[in-house]
C-alpha cells in the first residue's frame, strides 16, 4: 500500500505530444507576430524577445542550480514564458527592466510554486502585471509604426519611432476619429505591445495550434464572443474595435488556453472563458485601465481548481450526492 498512484479527474488520453514538443509547436506559432512586430516596431523587438527569453532560460537554469534539482530548460516552458512575456511589452522598454520581469515569471511565479503544471497563474501575465505596477511610465509608452520598404528602413527606425496612443486608448476616450483603418488592426500597423498589433499573424499562429491539437477552440472562442457581445450591449463603439484591438486574440490564444492555469473539462473551459469575457468588458468600458485582458486572465486563473472541482466528472456507478469516503 506503499506506492499508490493519486489519479486525477478525466480525461485521461493518452497524447504522443510530450511537454517539448507542444512547447516547440507554440513557440512556432508565435513566430508570425514576432515578424510583424519587427517589421512594424524594427530591431528593438529583436533585442526585447532575446532579453526575455534568455533572462528566462538563465532564472530557470540558476534556480535549478541553487535548489539541486534536475535541470528542465529542455522542456522550452522557459522560452515560451519569455517570448510572450516580450509580447505583452511596448517595444520601447528599457532591456533591463524585461530581465526583472522575466526572472520574476520563472522564480516568482513558477519555480516557487514547484515548477511547470505547480503555477496557480501565467507566469507571463503576472511578470507584465508586475512590472506594469512597477514602471507605469515606461510600460505604458507606446511606439507608432511606420511603413518599411527595406530591412535598412526597418533598422533605422528603432531609433526614431513616434509617440502614439493606442486604438483601445482612443476607444476609452471615444475619439472614432483618430482611430486606425480595419486593415490597419489586422495587419498590425498600430500602436501596441509587440505581439498584439497584427490580428492576422495571431490568427495564423491560432490556427496552426488547433490543426496541431496543441489547443481547443472552446476557451479562444466563447472569450472573444463574450467581449463581443457584452461590448455591442454596453459600448457605442463597433465591436470590432473591441475586438481587434488590444491583447484580445493574443490572450485568447497564446495564454487563456495555457494548460496548468486553465480549466480541463469543457465545461470547465467555457465557463472559464465567458469569466474571462466579461471581466476584460468591465474593465475596458468601466475601469480607469483600457485594457483589461491580462488582469483578466489572472483573476479567472485563481477560479480554476473550483471550476475543476464544480465541472469535474462524476465517477461511473457512483451515486448522486454521495460523499467521499
Amino acid at each position: 500500500m506503499e506506492n499508490l498512484l493519486v489519479v486525477s479527474s478525466s480525461p485521461h488520453d493518452h497524447s504522443p505530444l510530450t511537454t517539448q514538443k507542444i512547447m516547440a509547436l507554440v513557440l512556432l506559432a508565435l513566430v508570425p507576430a514576432g515578424f510583424v512586430g519587427f517589421c512594424c516596431f524594427g530591431v528593438r523587438v529583436v533585442l526585447v524577445m532575446a532579453t526575455c527569453v534568455l533572462s528566462c532560460v538563465a532564472s530557470e537554469f540558476l534556480w535549478c542550480c541553487f535548489t539541486k534539482k534536475a535541470h528542465t530548460i529542455s522542456d522550452l516552458s522557459a522560452c515560451v514564458t519569455g517570448l510572450l512575456l516580450a509580447y505583452n511589452l511596448p517595444p520601447s522598454v528599457p532591456l533591463w527592466m524585461c530581465a526583472c520581469g522575466s526572472a520574476f515569471a520563472i522564480i516568482i511565479v513558477k519555480e516557487l510554486f514547484g515548477g511547470l503544471g505547480c503555477n496557480v497563474v501565467n507566469p507571463a501575465l503576472a511578470a507584465r502585471a508586475a512590472m506594469l505596477s512597477s514602471w507605469p511610465l515606461a510600460m505604458t509608452s507606446w511606439s507608432s509604426p511606420k511603413s518599411v520598404t527595406s530591412i535598412r528602413a526597418v533598422t533605422r527606425y528603432s531609433l526614431d519611432a513616434m509617440s502614439s496612443a493606442t486604438p483601445l486608448a482612443l476607444v476609452k476616450e471615444s475619439v472614432a476619429t483618430q482611430l486606425p483603418r480595419k486593415l490597419y488592426m489586422l495587419l498590425g500597423k498600430t500602436s501596441g505591445c509587440i505581439g498584439e498589433t497584427s490580428e492576422i499573424a495571431i490568427i495564423i499562429g491560432g490556427l496552426f495550434l488547433l490543426y496541431k491539437d496543441v489547443i481547443k477552440i472552446h476557451i479562444p472562442l466563447f472569450y472573444i464572443l463574450t467581449v463581443a457581445i457584452f461590448t455591442a450591449v454596453f459600448d457605442d463603439m463597433p465591436v470590432i474595435y473591441h475586438v481587434l484591438n488590444g491583447g484580445l486574440l493574443l490572450g485568447a490564444v497564446f495564454m487563456a488556453t495555457d494548460y496548468v492555469t486553465s480549466p480541463v473539462t469543457k465545461k470547465g473551459q467555457i465557463i472559464f472563458a465567458i469569466g474571462c469575457g466579461l471581466l476584460t468588458s468591465i474593465i475596458r468600458l468601466w475601469g480607469a485601465y483600457p485594457e483589461g485582458v491580462s488582469y483578466s486572465i489572472l483573476i479567472m486563473n485563481l477560479t480554476v481548481p473550483l471550476i475543476d472541482k464544480i465541472t469535474k466528472p462524476r465517477i461511473f456507478g457512483e451515486k448522486r450526492g454521495a460523499k467521499d469516503a
